[in-house]
Parts: C-alpha cells; sequence; structure tokens
C-alpha cells in the first residue's frame, strides 16, 4: 500500500467519521419505543385540545450550581374544552406550580391552582370548565437541574461552559430532545406559537443575555443581576427558543434585500470581535443568494443574528448559532473532498439556509426531518453555485456522496420522536440535486423552492405535501423518486450492455414500477434515455468507448454482459 493510498483511505474515513457526527441526532440510534416516546411524538387526547398561541418565559440560571428556575406563561386557544392537558418537562426538572390566570392582564385578574402528575417527562394537568374557541393563560413555574449536553450539539442539553478567560458561557442545543429539556411547553413540533414569544433572561451585571428576536428591554435589578428581554414576534420552533449568555459585544449592519432593509445583528465574545468581523461579511451575500433562490428572509420583523456559542452551531430562529472558528469549511475542512466546500464558512451558509427550511417550513413530525436537512444541505451546494458556478455547485454536491450510508431509510417512525437516517442531509440534497436534472430547468427549480416557501411560510408540513407540490409544480410523477430515495437504502443500478452498435440497459436495485429519465453521452451526444425495470434496446449508435451516465444523477452504472 502506497503512502498516497494510504493517506486518501484515512482521508476519506476521516471525512466520513466527521459527517456521521455532524449528521447524527439525539434519538438516531433508538430501537423500541416506549410510553414516554408515544406521549412525545404523539398528538395525545390531553394535547389535541389547546393551540399554543405564545409562550413569555423568564429563566434564572445558577453557573456554580447548574441549575436554573423560571417561568412559563402559556396562552392558549381552546378548540374543544378537556379536563386534562398535558405539558411537556423533561425530568430531572420539576414543576413548582401551575395556575390558570384569570382574566390576565386586567386589574381584576387573578390566578387558580390547579393540580397536575406527573408521568415522567409529561405532567398532566387537571382543568377546570373552559369555554370553546376562547383563550386562556396558563402559568407553570419550575426549578431543577436540566440535562446537561455533554457533546453539544448532538447531545443535548443546558450548555455550562467557560470562555478563554475563564468566565461563564451558557446556552442551550435541543433539537431532537426537545424544548422540554429546559422549559416547560407543548413539545411538539406541530403547534408554534402563533404570536410569537418572549424570553427574559436574568444574568449577572457581568454578563450579557441574547436570545431570539429583538432586545426590548434591559432592567438592572438592583441586587447584581440584570434582566434581558427580548421579543419574537413570528411563530417559533419550540426548539429554537435560546438564550446567549456570555460577555458578548455586537456590531449592526443593514442588507437591503427583497422586503426592504433586513436588520442584521452579530453577537460575539468581546475578544473575538475582529475576526468576527472579519468572518461574517460572508453573510450578506448568503442573504443575497438564499433570498434569490428561496424567496425572501422569513422573519424580517425578528431580523437576522449570528450569535457566537460554545457550540459548533443551530438553526435558532432568528439568532443562529455559530461555533464554526471563525474559518471556512466544517471547522476548517471541506466535507465534500472537491475543493469549493472550504471556500466559505459552513456554519454560516447551513444553519441560516434552516431560517427558511426548518424554522418557516417546519415538519409536523420528526420523522420527516428530511424536509429540513435535505433542502438546507442543497443550500450549501446553491451557495456555491452562487458564488462561483454551476459546475463548482455540481462538484460539490457530487462530492458529498462518499458521506452517505445507506443504512437505514431517510424517513423516520412517525408517532415516536424519531428521525430517519443521518443521509437526509447528503443523500437529501443529492436526491434534489437529481430532482433539479429531471426538471432540466432552474427557472422552473427556483419556481418550485420559492412557492414552497410562500405556500408554507410560518407553517408546519408532511413530507407528503412537500412531495406532491413538487411533482406538482414540476408537471412530473416523481412519486417513486420519492419513494426510491426517501424510503430505500437502495441506490438504482443502471446495467448496460453494448453489442456492436446496440446498448441495451434497464434499472435494477430499484422498488416495483421505478422509472426515470437519465442524461447519458452516447456515441459522442448528451441524450436522454428513459430507463426502467424492463430492458431497452438502442440501436445503430452505441460506443464502448464513450457511454457515460451524467454524475449529477445519483446513481450507480454498470456494464453487464450482454444476454
Amino acid at each position: 500500500m502506497s503512502l498516497t493510498f494510504s493517506f486518501l483511505v484515512f482521508y476519506f474515513s476521516f471525512l466520513i467519521l466527521i459527517a456521521t457526527s455532524c449528521a447524527a441526532q439525539p434519538l438516531s440510534n433508538k430501537k423500541q419505543y416506549s410510553r414516554q416516546d408515544t406521549l412525545r411524538g404523539t398528538i395525545t387526547p390531553e394535547r389535541a385540545w389547546w393551540d399554543v398561541l405564545r409562550y413569555d418565559l423568564q429563566v434564572t440560571p445558577d453557573y456554580a450550581t447548574k441549575t436554573i428556575r423560571g417561568k412559563n406563561r402559556l396562552t392558549i386557544r381552546v378548540k374543544t374544552p378537556s379536563d386534562k392537558m398535558q405539558i411537556d418537562l423533561q425530568e430531572p426538572l420539576i414543576i413548582d406550580s401551575i395556575f390558570l390566570v384569570v382574566n390576565a392582564g386586567s386589574a381584576s385578574g387573578g390566578k387558580t391552582n390547579l393540580a397536575f402528575q406527573q408521568e415522567g417527562n409529561a405532567w398532566f394537568v387537571t382543568m377546570p370548565a373552559l369555554t370553546d374557541n376562547s383563550t386562556q393563560v396558563i402559568e407553570v413555574s419550575y426549578h431543577g437541574k436540566p440535562r446537561e449536553a455533554v457533546r453539544a450539539p448532538w447531545d443535548g442539553g443546558w450548555i455550562w461552559s467557560k470562555d478563554k478567560q475563564g468566565r461563564p458561557w451558557m446556552t442551550v442545543a435541543c433539537q431532537g430532545l426537545g424544548a422540554s429539556v429546559w422549559y416547560p411547553c407543548k413539545d411538539h413540533q406541530s403547534d408554534e406559537p402563533d404570536n410569537g414569544a418572549s424570553l427574559s433572561i436574568i444574568v449577572p451585571d457581568s454578563l450579557m443575555g441574547v436570545a431570539n428576536g429583538r432586545l426590548e428591554a434591559k432592567t438592572p435589578n438592583n441586587n447584581g443581576t440584570t434582566t434581558y428581554t427580548w421579543q419574537v414576534k413570528n411563530p417559533i420552533n419550540n426548539y429554537n427558543i435560546i438564550p446567549y449568555i456570555g460577555k458578548y459585544v455586537t456590531w449592526h449592519e443593514d442588507f437591503a434585500g427583497e422586503k426592504g432593509k433586513l436588520d442584521c445583528d452579530y453577537w460575539v465574545l468581546d475578544y473575538d470581535l475582529d475576526k468576527a468581523k472579519k468572518q461574517f461579511r460572508q453573510a450578506p451575500a448568503m442573504l443575497k443568494c438564499f433570498e434569490y433562490w428561496f424567496g425572501p428572509y422569513p422573519f424580517y420583523e425578528d431580523g437576522y443574528k449570528l450569535v457566537e456559542a460554545p457550540h459548533l452551531g443551530m438553526e435558532h430562529q432568528s439568532a443562529v448559532a455559530y461555533g464554526n472558528g471563525f474559518q471556512n469549511g466544517y471547522l476548517g475542512r471541506d466535507l465534500s473532498a472537491s475543493g469549493w466546500g472550504n471556500k466559505w464558512d459552513f456554519i454560516i451558509v447551513h444553519e441560516s439556509g434552516h431560517e427558511w427550511f426548518a424554522n418557516s417550513i417546519t415538519t409536523n413530525d420528526i420523522a420527516d426531518m428530511w424536509v429540513h436537512e435535505g433542502f438546507t444541505n442543497y443550500s450549501e451546494t446553491l451557495f456555491t453555485t452562487c458564488e462561483f458556478g454551476v459546475e463548482a455547485g455540481n462538484a460539490y454536491c457530487i462530492g458529498t456522496r462518499q458521506l452517505i450510508q445507506n443504512d437505514i431509510p431517510i424517513i423516520g417512525t412517525y408517532g415516536v420522536n424519531q428521525e430517519g437516517s443521518g443521509d437526509m442531509y447528503y443523500k437529501g440534497g443529492n436526491l434534489l440535486h437529481l430532482i433539479r436534472q429531471l426538471i432540466n430547468n432552474d427557472s422552473t427549480f427556483r419556481g418550485i423552492l420559492r412557492g414552497l416557501n410562500k405556500t408554507w411560510y410560518h407553517k408546519t408540513v408532511t413530507t407528503k405535501e412537500v412531495e406532491d407540490y413538487i411533482s406538482r409544480q414540476s408537471n412530473i410523477d416523481l412519486s417513486k423518486v420519492f419513494d426510491q430515495y426517501l424510503r430505500t437504502t437502495q441506490i438504482p443500478v443502471l446495467e448496460y450492455s453494448i453489442k456492436g452498435k446496440d446498448l441495451k440497459f434497464r434499472f435494477t436495485n430499484c422498488i416495483k414500477g421505478f422509472s426515470m429519465p437519465v442524461k447519458v453521452k452516447l456515441s459522442n451526444e448528451e441524450k436522454w434515455i428513459r430507463v426502467n425495470e424492463e430492458w431497452t434496446i438502442i440501436s445503430g449508435n452505441a460506443s464502448t468507448a464513450n457511454f457515460n451516465v451524467d454524475k449529477n444523477f445519483y446513481i450507480n452504472a454498470k456494464k453487464v454482459n450482454w444476454q
């Protein structure tokens, strides 16, 4: 084995390890499901009768003891009254009290104490008689030592860190694991607070609290602490509501976007200001590219922020977590091995792409999480295309195929808070690249991406709705393509055989009824051939020297003997 070959083996093995870590989710290896999984992943009867309208959350962390205490006011709409309400808060946190706030905001208002019982991470509240279609306020106070993130962001929880100068640096990462790891809520992706949220962070005077949306108030408490209150006007995923606490400094710039002036604010640790200002120059180019392909940034009312975090990164709505070390690539590495992935900052691009796919368009069930990750993975290809051209974008996307595991299907198990394979990233992106080739018209493809963001703007969605929309708008029945790549681990094999000037071909390793046009090079010409499970013969123009499948098609080709 040569030194060069040994190095390549090591390099690609290392990339696969990195990619697996990048794509891993907290629940990805679960083999059996319990009642707790069902309570977490299902719209139970105790969840079904009420919709979340707003969260008003307050939290006080204690760095020394790694504990928090807080309060959440849930403004809800009663659809059909019930005598039981499910609120989620993960152990070992403890609910202290639950009140129904009567005439909230009125001088005549009061509170009614509600009884509750705990069942693991679900808390069942005994409710009084309520009126159909009424608006109610439930106030939950709680405290305890939240689960600590051991390897954030992949292992979720509260992060108790220190900066390089030994000062406290705190935040949370909880995608998949769920927001109930640190505050009480209705912890299901299908129900976002329609009227937004507020987060008040009480911290020592020496630190700052940063969160989603806009800073509404900074209030000294005259006891060595200050309260920072942030306001989000748009609907927001539970797991996106996040505090960042540290010795932050900030600067501002305006972005001239499709909907006018977008406020862009950047928050970093004080000693990182100079290098952050240099690295974050990529943000406007990213916003311009994504607005072109996806439509206007979805949260103009709340602004756009990058916030330095003590972990790699996360798509926290309007306050994107950044921890990539102010360098290009993924921690300085090109995951595609194409040469293009280290020309831009992976975290700025990928996590910001989630503002469109995950934050504005959110799947009802985490089993359909490929809609978040596949489209956002493809945003990396589109950004590479915006900056360096179509061929560069193609090379980047094709290069990521080396990281696809094809271990289990991309679609997960419904109703138990279970996502599918980590291939939802790279395989999902390559699926979209394949669909782009099949559409064969970038204007139409771009219209579909923008149309998705217009149709499901600030809404939740299922994969079927997304699949049907793309088929309908492209005027191509892509149902078998989606089934092949999302619901199996099989990559179609285009078998071909040449005899004289005759070419014979078919698909194997595919689902029944799978059929797809493929662009090939045949006799020095680019042509489209329709391939299905049955042998098809083209006579008179085949050449053994130059029959090649276009590399933009995520399929395998295999020459076989003529039979």
